[in-house]
């Protein structure tokens, strides 16, 4: 993962939620649309442990689209969103001045060892190189607690929508998708125990009226996106 300075990661910071907006118009839905699923997800998935009081890392924070979210669905938390662009890192803590957001300057997370309950990483590991990501994801098995909880939410590189939004969209120009299996190994190789792959996000606003359906497509790899669920 490349360091603050490199312009790279800043360049697109302040335009980022314009942009998302835009490579997500087809959906129907606005970008907090998806921000909300994933933080009601992680929710669902832990059951009565979301209104305990948490420790939540939002790894890949960007411009902290997610804190709002995560704030609704786990009240109790304390959220520590970290990026390596120093530009998201600013814009996050001006939007949420209650949240601690901290830039990535090395090749390690300043967290201490067993700090985290619930980490996150919603379509960041896209945009690391593969090289990298076993790397960081001991990383995030290094800052978890024994049985803390890891969501890697990612494209699915089987929807042929989701393949177009990524090619069209400015700043997913650097973007090598990972298909499920490529995650699940990533958990499983980082001592994750108990990894499930769900699918998810499966109908646009068109079709919402089908939305409640969409639990028990889980097994089905035709989602817009999916998510990797691994224990420490």
């Amino acid at each position: 993962m490349k360091k603050t300075d490199d312009p790279e990661f800043d360049r697109y910071a302040h335009t980022y939620k314009e942009l998302h907006k835009q490579s997500v118009q087809a959906s129907g839905e606005e970008p907090e649309y998806f921000a909300a699923y994933k933080a009601a997800y992680m929710a669902g998935a832990l059951g009565h442990l979301s209104k305990s009081r948490l420790d939540i890392l939002d790894f890949g924070c960007g411009v902290g689209g997610s804190t709002p979210h995560l704030r609704v669905f786990f009240p109790g938390a304390e959220i520590t969103g970290m990026d390596v662009s120093g530009e998201s890192i600013a814009l996050a803590r001006a939007a949420n001045p209650e949240t601690s957001y901290k830039a990535i300057t090395d090749d390690v997370l300043d967290l201490p060892d067993d700090s985290v309950d619930v980490a996150m990483a919603a379509c960041v590991y896209h945009h690391i190189p593969p090289e990298q990501r076993l790397r960081w994801t001991l990383e995030l098995q290094r800052v978890l607690k024994p049985g803390g909880h890891f969501f890697l939410f990612e494209h699915n590189p089987f929807n042929p929508l989701t393949r177009k939004v990524v090619n069209e969209c400015p700043f997913d120009e650097d973007a090598i998708l990972l298909k499920s299996g490529e995650s699940a190994k990533l958990l499983a190789d980082a001592g994750f125990k108990q990894t499930k792959i769900s699918y998810i996000v499966f109908f646009p606003k068109a079709m919402a009226g089908f939305r409640p359906l969409e639990s028990y497509l889980s097994w089905l790899p035709l989602g817009a996106q999916y998510v990797a669920h691994g224990v420490a």
